[in-house]
């Protein structure tokens, strides 16, 4: 089985009452082919941005669901046939890829840094300046 998302603008001449039973009537549809409803989200009254079959508002409604592909075509059918669908869209949904934990790169520590003492420092700076001052060019 695949996943699909079925998302359909049903017909504003349905009264709010009627969305539902008939919103119902489409999910028969997937499960009479067998198929399994995963997540049905409410169907809300929205203004079209341009008319579709004389429509400027329609309800939009969106099913997810999981349908033999050899199934999809009867289903197209049926939902073709019913005359308050203005639009409808089936999509195949992706399978979630699976994420592979990265192992972490080994980063060595670092050893601590020595601190220097200012005594030190001039003993060196002295050493290299006495150096200096003995040779001759």
């Amino acid at each position: 089985m695949k996943d699909y998302e079925l998302a359909y603008l049903i017909s504003s001449d349905l009264s709010k009452e009627e969305v539902k039973p008939f919103q119902d009537k489409i999910i028969s549809f997937i499960q009479n082919e067998g198929g399994v409803l995963i997540e049905n989200v409410a169907p809300l009254k929205k203004i079209l941005s341009y008319p579709i079959k004389k429509q400027t508002q329609a309800y939009l409604a969106v099913l997810n669901f999981q349908l033999n592909p050899e199934k999809l075509a009867d289903f197209e059918k049926k939902i073709k046939a019913e005359v308050q669908i203005l639009r409808y869209l089936i999509l195949i949904k992706p399978k979630p890829k699976e994420v592979k934990a990265v192992p972490k790169k080994f980063v060595p520590k670092k050893a601590p840094e020595r601190k220097v003492e200012l005594k030190e420092i001039e003993k060196k700076l002295e050493e290299i300046l006495g150096q200096e001052g003995s040779t001759n060019y």
